[in-house]
């Protein structure tokens, strides 16, 4: 049913909110940028631990030491006058160690990772020419 431009409308025929009905909308949108701020705050980066020093260590360490993707041992003896971290390989056969610092971040011969942040990860290693076995590679750093 169309209106002629000329009519006048009713005061009933006007649009009108209920005003339940714009509390429940305020209070949904309300709600709604609740959850988004409080979505935002758990994605904002927490400040590093020490763990996470460890990892960059451990990144920087085994870049360092690796040829072809597989750790060479004596390439470790290059890195103890430059980190500041403890650094241990481990095979089945051989442990090789090297580090800084008087205090002895070991417990029985191994890290102890209560003593220290320490992070590790497997990796290739080569103890002879031509022979690879997987070993741990681990770095513990101070707090």
């Amino acid at each position: 049913m169309s209106r002629s431009s000329g009519e006048r409308l009713g005061e009933a025929d006007r649009a009108a909110v209920e005003p339940l009905v714009a509390l429940v909308a305020v209070l949904a949108i309300g709600a709604g940028l609740g959850l988004y701020v409080t979505a935002l705050d758990g994605a904002t980066p927490e400040p590093e631990d020490p763990v996470d020093g460890a990892d960059a260590v451990l990144d920087r360490i085994e870049r360092d030491a690796t040829v072809g993707g597989i750790v060479r041992p004596d390439r470790l003896r290059h890195l103890e006058d430059e980190t500041p971290a403890v650094v241990e390989l481990e095979t089945e056969r051989r442990r090789w160690r090297v580090g800084v610092g008087t205090a002895s971040p070991f417990a029985g011969g191994r890290i102890d990772p209560r003593s220290s942040a320490v992070a590790g990860r497997s990796v290739t290693v080569a103890v002879a020419p031509g022979e690879n076995v997987r070993g741990r590679l681990r770095v513990a750093i101070r707090r």
